[in-house]
């Protein structure tokens, strides 16, 4: 048998040559559909979101996962802390959210903001002085990053900020293409989902006073009886009528009386926190939510807001005041037995806080009566 010559021998190589590449190819096209069907997946979650906190979540549950990094965080443009304050009566719990930011600005994300220019990602070596606002709690060893710019018909809402510990995963010379195409997907999300969710705020709001209504009230009690029957804390009500509010309307009209109105709420506002609940429910009639509050925490709240609304009179345009004062019913709800419907124990605890405030009224009025 003869050896194969030199040329055969060159051609066996280069057919073995062929098959390894041949099959790293196939191996690679498998990888790469499965970083698309992931991918995929990923969008088809988080466009179906319905909720900030569910999309929120999602983007830094599964991105950091889906595309191998260390660290996602996410900065939104907020002046006035609109969103902010919209998703915090909304109950989104941004403790849940450390990696979440909301900016004052555009021009903090540094991006380019001029008119008519198109923000670019900036992928460099992860600079701590520069960059620490984009991602206050690095991981260790972080080494590269990405600053992608959320953009939504011309307008800079945000920044996706990716991070790895590897420096050579975000460098100049990179092409973004992926990534931008990702931000844009992750963009129109968070419009979608932060437009309606300020849409379910102004349904649950009472539009003369900027506190929630009855709607809110209503809802977030059932939520929160059952929470409280889980976790064994209690629960408060107020029910707050103003004192004579015809007569205040009678005297100064119903313009400086919706004036009234809002400044009562914004009194009763002050003295709860972050946590407790204020509603219009109607007229000049406010109910309050007070979550951990036994009766005497409850009912010393109450004699602040009392407090509040008569110790001051409330200026009215043109240079009118006038004196206003509340009466104030308070109940606490004790009863968690399991086989009380939750939406009849939410009714009698309302009940009993608005049996109160009829007490209040009867002794006097601009005074707080707490329920038996």
């Amino acid at each position: 048998m003869h050896e194969p010559d030199a040329a055969a021998r060159q051609l066996l190589a280069e057919n073995e040559a062929l098959r390894a590449r041949l099959e790293h190819l196939v191996e690679q096209a498998g990888h790469n559909h499965e970083i698309m069907r992931r991918h995929q997946a990923f969008d088809l979650e988080i466009v179906a979101a319905a909720s900030f906190q569910a999309l929120a979540g999602s983007i830094f549950r599964l991105l950091p996962v889906l595309s191998d990094l260390d660290i996602v965080t996410l900065a939104l443009v907020d002046p006035g802390a609109d969103i902010y304050t919209v998703m915090h009566r909304l109950d989104v719990d941004f403790d849940a959210l450390p990696n979440l930011m909301f900016v004052d600005d555009a021009a903090e994300l540094g991006f380019d903001t001029a008119p008519g220019a198109h923000p670019r990602p900036r992928l460099a070596p992860f600079a701590p002085d520069a960059q620490r606002a984009l991602f206050p709690h690095p991981p260790p060893g972080l080494r590269s990053v990405a600053l992608v710019p959320l953009v939504r018909n011309g307008r800079l809402i945000g920044s996706l900020n990716l991070g790895s510990t590897d420096p050579s995963r975000f460098t100049p010379v990179l092409g973004t293409d992926f990534i931008e195409h990702m931000a844009s997907i992750i963009a129109i999300c968070l419009e979608n989902v932060i437009s309606n969710e300020m849409l379910k705020y102004i349904g649950l709001t009472d539009a003369l006073t900027g506190v929630y209504n009855r709607r809110y009230i209503d809802r977030r009690l059932v939520e929160e009886i059952a929470r409280a029957r889980r976790q064994g804390y209690r629960i408060s009500c107020m029910v707050i009528d103003i004192d004579h509010f015809k007569q205040v309307n009678d005297s100064v009209g119903h313009q400086a009386g919706d004036e009234v109105l809002r400044e009562v709420a914004a009194r009763i506002r002050a003295e709860l926190r972050m946590s407790d609940a204020l509603a219009r429910f109607g007229g000049e009639e406010f109910v309050v939510l007070l979550i951990d509050a036994e009766l005497a925490s409850a009912a010393a709240v109450a004699g602040r807001i009392r407090a509040s609304v008569a110790g001051r009179l409330v200026e009215l345009g043109g240079g009118q005041r006038v004196a206003v004062s509340v009466s104030i019913g308070v109940a606490t709800l004790g009863d968690f037995e399991r086989d009380h419907a939750i939406e009849g124990v939410a009714q009698h605890l309302v009940g009993q806080a608005d049996t109160a405030l009829y007490r209040a009224k009867e002794n006097g009025r601009n005074q707080v009566v707490t329920g038996a």
